[in-house]
């Protein structure tokens, strides 16, 4: 059976986050503002989202 996904938007700006956030939102896959990706549902993943929340917009896929 297929594993769920995550739809993780950017919705706001990266700057003024710390370097370290910046490059998490990177490592996610965000290169700019309204920029959508998929990535699979796992604990790397989750924590990922879980250190720059503020920024992050996180949907499941139907």
């Amino acid at each position: 059976m297929a594993s769920k996904k995550l739809v993780i938007k950017l919705t706001k700006s990266i700057i003024g986050l710390s370097p370290k956030q910046e490059a998490t939102v990177k490592a996610l896959g965000l290169r700019r503002i309204n920029h959508t990706v998929q990535h699979d549902d796992s604990v790397t993943v989750r924590g990922m989202i879980a250190k720059v929340t503020h920024v992050l917009q996180v949907t499941h896929e139907a």
